[in-house]
């Protein structure tokens, strides 16, 4: 399996270089153009009832183009932000866009008010194209598009409210005829392409550059993953991010796939459209694969096309659960991030694993993981002020350094925190590494693990947790459907002491005894979560990650907390309700932690 991953391995490298050198210059769009002429009549993208093959999505991203040239306040290669869901017509527009060398802003379609304008403002676009049914959230920002002078595009047939124009008409009139390659002639590798905002853990969004050369990356590396052009690849990731862009949309342009895409993902719905739509890749980002060992059981569970499923952040008692209960589908597990300069891709199939150290891997993309202060929050160093690497089997946080072949390019308009994910004089002075705020592990047999975030420990008691092994365990009670763990502080204490949000299952009530018995026999005392709160939900960002900001900020108070709360009891031996009196004795400090 290494001699196979190498030979990959060289197959991306020359396949890049190649691509680098073609003149005249060759991006992304020229792969889709490329496979558009050669089979134009194959199906790119299968939408609800419609069907459209490539021949379609080339001809209608003309005309996109075309209709937006005509439009005041547009020149080829202005920025240009798109706010809408997953659609076609996000498809056509990033080709039209990209054919006529804008880049494109990626907008959340669930953003709203400051969070929208933030957003909008950090790639100084100079139009904004919406889907129709976006208009209200438009609507609530555009007094300020409008005083900056901001063409604002709606993807509908009339609009009757000053300041916003309809588009999808002009769309229908406007020219099939390809734009002139000329009005991309400035646009160079290190152009910007798109810009994805990640969420990170405090703040709003940042906006992370991805510029041509990283697509062109991208595009290199997916042709490994084993999809070919008979596959038909479930896409209901949002397109917006990462994932959904990345391997579901220039994934399937690479390798000529077909695509079927959906508004969002639906566990209920997950598998009956796989067998409607023969498919036989599917993607996975987060809790997608739980959700899906969640849903009741039926007879049919293995009766589908699906062999490959790719994506991240899958635990391995999920996987495991999956496999067993939905058949032989090779899970393709990989670690990656969108501004990130180094991944992961676990070739061998080891269940729970990331990846796995390579040779020419770790020449091609230097990387090491160094040990990682989680209370000071900074990376340790030693006398001379290098960080010290983490000896195999522990914990470290991953560091890739920057190179002409891996660079960092950053985030638009936020130097403080591209600068934040730069790490100087790591193991030589003066030399750069990203900083990927990831705590991962290489074992023995030199398969790596991510641990956690930074920032998604704990430390009590002197001894670092990581919330997700404790979620888990939570998760293996019975009674829960779900774990979110968190660190919270209490005064008169250091460090921050364990407390878990949790859904509990359809039908059941929280087992105080129940619970207390599972994780004292599988936690130690520091790592058990001293409170549970109970919520009916469990927020989640667009790509299904556990949100914690907010539960940690509102910590244990029963007088602001509305939902129940419960305090681990040891005398009880169960997880009993919190009152205000018991509060007073914890804050007080009569109440021994």
């Amino acid at each position: 399996m290494d001699l196979l991953y190498c030979r990959d391995l060289l197959s991306i490298f020359l396949t890049y270089v190649w691509r680098r050198r073609r003149r005249p210059l060759f991006l992304a769009l020229d792969r889709f153009l490329e496979q558009a002429a050669a089979h134009p009549n194959k199906t790119l993208v299968v939408f609800e009832k419609q069907r459209y093959t490539y021949a379609d999505a080339d001809r209608i991203s003309s005309k996109t183009a075309n209709a937006l040239r005509a439009q005041p306040g547009y020149k080829a290669g202005d920025t240009v932000a798109l706010f809408m869901g997953n659609e076609p017509a996000f498809m056509f527009t990033w080709l039209a866009l990209t054919k006529l060398g804008s880049p494109v802003s990626f907008l959340n379609h669930n953003i709203r008010s400051k969070s929208l304008l933030h957003c909008f403002h950090c790639c100084k676009a100079t139009v904004l194209i919406a889907a129709s049914e976006l208009k209200d959230a438009v609507e609530d920002v555009l007094p300020y598009l409008v005083e900056q002078g901001i063409t604002v595009l709606l993807m509908n047939e009339h609009c009757d409210t000053p300041g916003i124009e309809s588009f999808a008409d002009k769309v229908e009139l406007a020219a099939d005829s390809p734009p002139p390659q000329s009005l991309r002639s400035h646009v160079t590798l290190k152009s910007p392409a798109v810009y994805i905002y990640t969420s990170g853990t405090t703040g709003l969004p940042k906006a992370a550059v991805v510029n041509q050369n990283r697509l062109l990356t991208v595009l290199a590396v997916l042709s490994s993953y084993g999809v070919t052009a008979d596959d038909v690849v479930y896409l209901n990731l949002p397109l917006y991010h990462t994932a959904g862009f990345f391997i579901g949309f220039l994934g399937s342009i690479e390798t000529g796939s077909t695509i079927f895409l959906k508004r969002k993902f639906s566990a209920s719905q997950f598998w009956e459209d796989c067998r409607k739509h023969n498919v036989t890749v599917v993607q996975y980002i987060g809790e997608v694969l739980r959700y899906l060992c969640c849903t009741p059981k039926r007879e049919n569970d293995k009766d589908h096309k699906v062999r490959l499923a790719i994506g991240n952040g899958v635990r391995a008692e999920v996987w495991r659960e999956f496999l067993e209960r939905f058949g032989n589908i090779k899970i393709q597990e990989f670690y990656a991030s969108t501004e990130g300069n180094v991944g992961f891709l676990n070739y061998a199939g080891k269940i729970g694993a990331i990846g796995r150290v390579n040779f020419i891997h770790r020449k091609l993309f230097p990387y090491t993981l160094i040990q990682y202060d989680s209370e000071r929050d900074e990376p340790v160093r030693d006398v001379n002020g290098l960080c010290i690497e983490s000896p195999k089997g522990e914990t470290g946080l991953l560091v890739s350094k920057v190179t002409g072949i891996s660079p960092f390019v950053g985030y638009a308009q936020n130097e403080e925190q591209t600068e934040r994910k730069r790490l100087r004089n790591v193991l030589k002075k003066g030399d750069l590494y990203f900083n990927s705020g990831d705590l991962m592990r290489i074992d023995s047999d030199n398969f790596i693990y991510f641990q956690d975030r930074v920032g998604d420990t704990f430390r009590w008691k002197g001894e670092n947790v990581a919330t997700t092994e404790v979620s888990d365990i939570l998760a293996m009670s019975g009674c829960l459907k779900e774990a979110n763990v968190y660190g919270v502080r209490v005064p008169g204490h250091e460090g921050r002491i364990g407390m878990a949000a949790v859904v509990v299952r359809e039908g059941e009530q929280l087992d105080g005894h129940r619970i207390y018995n599972h994780v004292v026999s599988y936690l130690p005392s520091y790592a058990r979560p001293r409170f549970i709160r109970i919520r009916n939900v469990m927020e989640v960002t667009g790509t299904f990650k556990q949100m914690k900001m907010k539960l940690v900020e509102e910590g244990f108070n029963p007088a602001f907390v509305q939902d129940p709360l419960y305090v681990l009891d040891d005398g009880e031996k169960s997880y009993t309700p919190m009152t205000a009196q018991l509060y007073s004795r914890i804050i007080s400090g009569s109440l021994k932690l």
